[in-house]
């Protein structure tokens, strides 16, 4: 089989995820003790693929930085994206980096299903899940053997209920790379952005066969409550090690980075602890507690504290962008 090429498009602001997005990519979030980016990036080399082309653009160096230092052993090339038009035109970016077939995955979805026999195969595919409501995603419509007869970006009308997750293998990137061309020089847009959706309903019209694969697992990365949602469910899949600390009670699954400085705290369950964290009585649970941040005398929960943010008073609940400052309280009233 010819040599697969992965493509993550992860040139996203991250509009939903402010403040954190304002100096760090969406895909550097880190959740469970690592970065999006890096579970992302350790998915694909599990199915046989160690080619990437990366569409950067906000902050881009930094994913340059991150892939460069801790994914040396994949190939890596990096297309910076100057317009933000529609993820199709994201992905036409990489037409003269890809001659075989080629594995998408947005930077913002982590799934889990049974695909790797079909990517060695060859044999099209794209990752669905069933919603109640899939106006907002892109939806597939198959037939009665698992292909899809029909894609449609964001449909008015309830015409399906599997939402596209965002993972596609295209075996025939020729073709994928000749319908982007074809919209983009028509200006044929929907919602005004050139869709990757309308780019493969053009490849099934012309009678590419692809096939629609339940995914097990959909994991959203993309807003607040979904990130601290794939880090409680990646806490509790690999349930890592936590070094001692003996003024803390822990409620497992937590991560706590070993460089953590911890005292009289209460942590977990689902929360993750990066590096260099201070806490000094803290009681928190489902939060991301960011590299370098200092907290203590709060109680937290639900929350994200930003890189380098500095935290004191009375809290139930925050989202604490990168080297902010709040206190809500003297060091006289304190609360221990």
């Amino acid at each position: 089989m010819e040599q697969v090429t992965c493509i993550l498009p992860v040139a996203g602001i991250g509009k939903r995820l402010q403040p954190h997005t304002f100096t760090i990519p969406k895909v550097l979030l880190p959740v469970a003790g690592k970065p999006i980016l890096g579970y992302l990036i350790d998915y694909v080399k599990t199915l046989g693929i160690k080619r990437f082309v990366f569409i950067t653009g906000h902050l881009g160096n930094k994913i340059v930085n991150y892939v460069r230092e801790y994914y040396s052993d994949v190939e890596a090339i990096f297309v910076k994206q100057e317009e933000f038009i529609g993820l199709g035109y994201a992905i036409s970016l990489a037409a003269e980096h890809v001659k075989g077939p080629v594995f998408i995955n947005l930077g913002d979805t982590l799934i889990e299903a049974d695909v790797k026999d079909l990517i060695e195969d060859g044999i099209s595919w794209i990752a669905l899940k069933e919603v109640k409501d899939p106006r907002r995603f892109g939806v597939a419509v198959t037939d009665g053997e698992g292909i899809i007869t029909k894609v449609v970006e964001k449909p008015s009308e309830m015409i399906s209920h599997h939402a596209l997750c965002g993972v596609y293998f295209l075996n025939n990137s020729h073709l994928l790379f000749d319908c982007l061309k074809a919209l983009i020089s028509s200006g044929r847009k929907t919602g005004n952005e050139f869709q990757l959706t309308d780019a493969i309903q053009m490849m099934i019209e012309k009678g590419e066969k692809i096939l629609g694969i339940p995914a097990k697992i959909w994991l959203d990365c993309g807003k607040l409550e979904t990130l601290l949602e794939t880090n409680r469910y990646l806490l509790e899949k690999h349930k890592p090690v936590i070094p001692s600390l003996p003024s803390v009670v822990i409620n497992e699954p937590v991560f706590i980075d070993p460089s953590a400085q911890l005292r009289n705290c209460v942590i977990g369950p689902f929360v993750s602890i990066g590096k260099n964290v201070n806490m000094v009585n803290v009681i928190v649970q489902n939060s991301i507690i960011n590299d370098n941040a200092s907290i203590k005398n709060v109680v937290l929960t639900d929350s994200i504290i930003g890189y380098s943010a500095y935290l004191t008073g009375n809290l139930q609940k925050i989202n604490l962008g990168d080297a902010s400052q709040v206190s809500l309280m003297g060091e006289e009233e304190a609360l221990f």
